[in-house]
């Protein structure tokens, strides 16, 4: 089967209107000669709505509780938009994930994906029906309904894709793309026409809001073609592809920015081996995820250390109870504190391989604005810096400025014009 699957926003189907709009681009696609899978989140605002409602009950509900609520908003989605197409002379079916075979591990609110039965699907899409499917959600092993945690209708989408071997998954979403960088903070960002998988994995993972990490990752995986563009007009978006021989020529192809991590530093750890192990295996213990870490170099004289590291700001809670635990046990001696006025400001681009200085134009361009850098990470494709908050976007401007992204490129191919030679995947994402 020729499949394309698509993935609309809450923003896309947040009125009837445009539920109707998004109907109207569907049925142009399978005029196009495509079989259609479509996956919807709830309706923009509608998720929100639904946590603040157990919230006005009990400050923690069950996790499995909130699975099951929150879910119906994506059920929501489903039925308007196959509603809408039914009525205009096109046969629809609206499935959740449970009705779909989308198996996830019993994580609630933050579920993986282990396998998908793609069985259902095809015989529906045989049949000539397009397929909208919930996103966001999947089951476990003993039937309970589970989400795969925010974003994850970009991660249903492009799960879909993979175990279906679609030809191609488009992301639509409010955005025309992927830019350069955030255009509501950047007057001059440009838009990108291609980005490898490696540099967009990146950016989602440091800030971009335009795609789900996880997603990235799978389709990277599975070598699924992504195309990011709007589902308010008809403009081609961006290629989200394997990285190309050409890709290196530029340097850097993004500058994003995250405010919502907080520094946590530990003092007076002894400097012994095991002593980071102890701390940051319970860390991982309890499930919270560490994104940079510093620890400075120390002299054979020196008997304690201090270590820094960031965690998002909702898990300082969770954080602060690790460190008492470890406190408790003696491997934390001293204090510790907590800095939550910090941004991580990063450049991503696969450029950065082949070409030297790039670290050195990045620091001299923050000193030259009066940036100071409290932290440093850095892989072969990308360079964060932890900074102050309140200089966030003076930095992502002076950054974008100072390694030229402003500069206007080739507007973005169709992706039918392009040819990926592409894997079969395996159902198991």
């Amino acid at each position: 089967m020729n499949i394309l699957v698509q993935k609309y926003g809450g923003s896309s189907v947040g009125s009837v209107d445009r539920i109707k709009n998004v109907a109207r681009r569907i049925i142009k696609s399978k005029e196009q000669g495509y079989k259609i899978v479509v996956v919807v989140s709830a309706m923009s605002g509608e998720t929100n709505r639904l946590i603040a409602l157990a919230h006005d009950i009990t400050s923690e509900p069950a996790k499995r509780e909130m699975d099951m609520l929150v879910s119906t908003g994506e059920q929501v989605s489903i039925a308007l938009l196959a509603i809408a197409l039914q009525d205009m002379g096109h046969p629809a079916i609206s499935m959740t994930a449970a009705q779909v075979g989308i198996h996830t591990d019993a994580n609630f609110m933050n579920a993986r994906i282990q396998h998908i039965d793609d069985k259902r699907m095809k015989s529906e899409l045989s049949k000539g029906r397009i397929i909208i499917v919930a996103g966001f959600q999947g089951i476990d092993f003993d039937a309970n309904i589970t989400t795969l945690g925010r974003g994850g209708s970009d991660t249903s989408a492009v799960a879909l894709a993979a175990a279906l071997k679609a030809k191609y998954c488009e992301i639509y979403t409010d955005v025309d793309g992927i830019y350069t960088a955030d255009p509501n903070k950047v007057p001059g960002a440009r838009l990108l026409r291609e980005i490898s998988y490696e540099e967009m994995l990146e950016l989602a993972s440091l800030g971009s809001k335009v795609l789900h990490s996880r997603a990235v990752e799978i389709a990277m995986n599975f070598n699924v073609v992504l195309h990011v563009r709007s589902s308010l007009n008809n403009r081609e978006g961006t290629l989200v592809v394997k990285e190309k021989k050409d890709m290196e020529q530029i340097r850097i192809n993004g500058v994003t920015s995250k405010t919502d991590e907080a520094r946590v530093t530990v003092y007076d750890l002894d400097h012994k081996p095991g002593v980071a192990a102890s701390v940051f295996g319970e860390l991982a213990r309890q499930q919270i995820n560490v994104d940079m870490i510093v620890q400075p170099s120390s002299t054979e004289s020196t008997q304690t250390n201090r270590i820094s590291f960031t965690v998002k700001k909702g898990e300082l809670k969770a954080v602060e109870k690790v460190i008492e635990e470890l406190r408790r046990k003696g491997v934390v001696k001293g204090k510790h504190t907590v800095d939550g006025k910090i941004a991580i400001v990063s450049i991503v681009g696969v450029g950065m391989k082949s070409h030297t200085g790039v670290a050195a134009e990045l620091f001299s361009i923050l000193a030259r604005n009066k940036i100071n850098i409290e932290m440093i990470s850095t892989s072969e494709i990308k360079i964060s810096c932890v900074i102050a908050e309140d200089r966030v976007l003076d930095a992502v401007r002076a950054i974008h400025a100072g390694f030229g992204l402003h500069k206007t490129s080739t507007p973005p191919a169709a992706p039918a014009a392009k040819k990926a030679a592409r894997p079969s995947p395996k159902k198991k994402a």
